[in-house]
């Protein structure tokens, strides 16, 4: 059976490709759980990765891991690592490259599904309420 776990996309992100394809930046995958290298910079095997950043000017996800090294390191390292954000943050974009297989394309087989209405207090927005009931006379 399939099962279903709630991923929030930004509303500009693109649409998943196709697994095969190349990737545009949708987020899903690293939305849903960490690669091995996002669960070393999360420090967690579930949910988003911490090294995901959105980019306004591109409207796409990247990984920061590549992109923004230093951001990364900064937030992910304990207090008393942090020292080790320059050296690291040379290093750290090629050995990412290689570890997220960047430019081989989607390899995610998850189908991401149109958001449904959430129901909020008694007329949640998206819902248009039952159209009123002709009254019906005893004569």
């Amino acid at each position: 059976m399939p099962t279903t776990q709630v991923i929030h996309i930004h509303v500009q992100a693109p649409v998943k490709p196709a697994e095969g394809a190349p990737c545009n930046g949708c987020g899903v995958c690293c939305l849903t759980q960490p690669c091995p290298l996002g669960i070393v910079l999360s420090g967690t095997r579930t949910g988003a990765c911490a090294a995901l950043r959105w980019r306004d000017d591109t409207s796409r996800y990247i990984c920061g891991a590549l992109a923004e090294p230093d951001s990364v390191l900064q937030s992910r390292l304990p207090q008393g690592l942090v020292w080790l954000t320059r050296p690291l943050s040379a290093v750290l974009p090629r050995l990412a490259h290689r570890w997220i297989a960047a430019g081989i394309g989607c390899d995610s087989s998850l189908q991401p599904l149109a958001p449904g209405p959430t129901p909020i207090g008694d007329n949640p927005p998206n819902f248009s309420p039952p159209p009123p009931q002709p009254a019906h006379s005893h004569d």
